[in-house]
């Protein structure tokens, strides 16, 4: 009893496996039956064991064979039955063709073998006609000339568009030369390459252009490759339908598009001019300072941009395409990787823009690096030091150094300071009279605020003079240092003072002091 159902479940199986293998058994290809370049029918099923490829083959093979005068006899058709399969038989004069079956019919059509038989008679008529017309002399002859004609005149135009590409390329290159003499049109130089490659573009264009209508007229000079010239007339129409058809569709979403960024910019410029009016002084927002105008003013006009820009992205005629949306992954992923380090870079650049240490102008000291501000970018500081060199800081860096601004105010210059120590028997106002006067016959020095004198230390064997200056030139330091060094030792050797500073061995017998009938000795003023 087991057996007999081990045996009913294995037929089940093998009648599921069959019914499996033959639901998976590929259709037999259907083969385009054609003849001198013209399509005649579609041949879908097999005959008398032959494929629908090997029964198209043989037709195309048996028709070449016919002589002119035996194609040239009339076409005709008419109803058999083969192996009970219905159909068509055409021949031509005495000689039988092929037969056109049932089976060979569209399944998806609603035509009738009868209208089929019909079509598929037609077509014959036509491609014997023309495969007859093509091997008339005169045709060829007719056809070679309309194909030399057309040669010339297509090497014509594409000598006259070279020959025009050139000149004008010669023409805007003199243009731009002058230009450079122009102060309206100097920038205009700088787009010489972009020109030359547009214009190469546009010759490229026309000549494909000439080429693809030369291709055209003389493949339609032929009757035996007019249909290649039909297809090619029907990409041609199709690509210019598409782009015409596509151009009309995008038109509003342009539109939508031109009106958004119309708006942002106008905003923008709203924008723009308060935060200009901050920098010019003329306006006064509370928590705006006219130093941080400029960074706020680039920060709200690319939030503004960012804003209209994806307001207006999905108006775009590309962007819901497969790869706009690719290259927007592509880039995203790109400035994932490789922006850790400007954002860095750009959030340091804030916070020296906000924290006000240091504008263009000002004389700083940033770690060994000691010049005037020359800009203040978004990633870096340039700075110009003593040597004239152009210094590149990172705001990275910058942020992380302490940053010694010795401009105090805008109006008020660099302050910078020289150091003497003078023994403790000289009178102290006569020696800050002395650095004053040095001070003052120092070329580069302000006059306004006067340059002052502070003690800075009392020290075991002298007391430590530091003269306060401000200069007009902050990159001129070193010269203007110098020159006051010079003035400081003609100074005090013209009046008789040691700059030298004692350090004793043994302690004098008198007390090293200046009497009061010198305090005020020269150039001192007494009060």
């Amino acid at each position: 009893m087991l057996m007999r159902y081990f045996q009913i479940l294995l037929l089940i199986f093998g009648v599921l496996t069959l019914n499996g293998v033959q639901a998976k058994t590929p259709a037999v290809p259907e083969a385009v039956l054609s003849f001198a370049n013209r399509d005649i029918a579609v041949l879908r099923t097999s005959a008398q064991g032959s494929t629908p490829e090997m029964r198209a083959r043989r037709i195309h093979e048996r028709m070449r064979q016919l002589a002119q005068a035996e194609l040239a006899k009339p076409v005709a058709k008419a109803h058999v039955t083969v192996d009970e399969r219905k159909g068509y038989l055409f021949t031509i004069g005495d000689q039988q063709l092929f037969v056109l079956y049932e089976a060979d019919r569209d399944a998806e059509s609603r035509q009738t073998l009868d209208d089929a038989a019909a079509q598929v008679e037609a077509r014959l008529k036509e491609a014997i006609e023309v495969y007859l017309a093509s091997t008339s002399s005169d045709t060829l002859l007719r056809g070679l000339v309309k194909s030399l004609l057309a040669s010339l005149v297509a090497l014509v135009l594409l000598w006259s568009i070279l020959r025009a590409a050139r000149v004008l390329l010669d023409r805007m290159h003199q243009r731009l030369g002058q230009a450079r003499e122009d102060s309206k049109l100097r920038w205009a130089s700088q787009l010489w390459l972009l020109i030359l490659r547009f214009t190469q573009l546009v010759m490229a264009f026309l000549w494909i252009a000439v080429a693809y209508l030369w291709g055209m007229y003389v493949l339609g000079s032929f009757p035996l490759t007019q249909p290649f010239a039909d297809r090619l007339s029907g990409f041609l129409f199709d690509l210019l339908h598409s782009l015409g058809t596509g151009a009309i569709a995008a038109l509003p979403g342009m539109v939508t598009v031109a009106v958004v960024l119309f708006l942002t910019k106008a905003v923008n410029d709203v924008v723009g001019n308060v935060f200009n009016n901050i920098v010019q002084g003329t306006s006064i927002v509370p928590g705006v300072h006219r130093e941080t105008a400029g960074a706020t003013r680039r920060i709200v006009s690319v939030l503004i941009w960012g804003f209209g820009i994806a307001i207006a992205y999905p108006y775009l005629p590309l962007a819901e395409s497969e790869s706009f949306k690719g290259l927007s992954v592509m880039f995203g992923f790109m400035l994932t990787l490789g922006s850790a380090g400007i954002v860095t870079q750009m959030m340091s650049g804030l916070v020296l823009i906000y924290s006000r240490a240091l504008k263009v102008g000002d004389f700083v000291c940033i770690g060994e690096v000691t010049g005037v501000v020359k800009e203040t970018g978004v990633l870096s500081t340039k700075i110009i030091n003593m040597r004239n060199e152009e210094v590149t800081i990172p705001n990275a860096v910058l942020v992380g150094n302490p940053i010694k601004n010795y401009t105090s105010g805008a109006d008020e210059g660099a302050m910078v300071s020289t150091t003497v120590t003078i023994g403790y028997d000289t009178p102290w106002r006569q020696v800050e009279a002395m650095l004053v006067n040095a001070a003052e016959l120092t070329s580069g020095v302000r006059k306004t605020p006067k340059p002052f004198v502070a003690q800075k230390a009392l020290q075991d064997f002298y007391v430590e003079y530091e003269l306060f200056i401000q200069l007009d030139r902050p990159l001129g330091r070193v010269r203007i240092l110098s020159e006051l060094h010079g003035n400081i030792q003609d100074e005090f050797n013209t009046h008789g003072v040691q700059i030298m500073s004692p350090h004793f061995v043994l302690q004098p017998k008198n007390n090293v002091l200046v009497s009061k009938e010198n305090w005020f000795a020269d150039p001192a003023n007494k009060p």
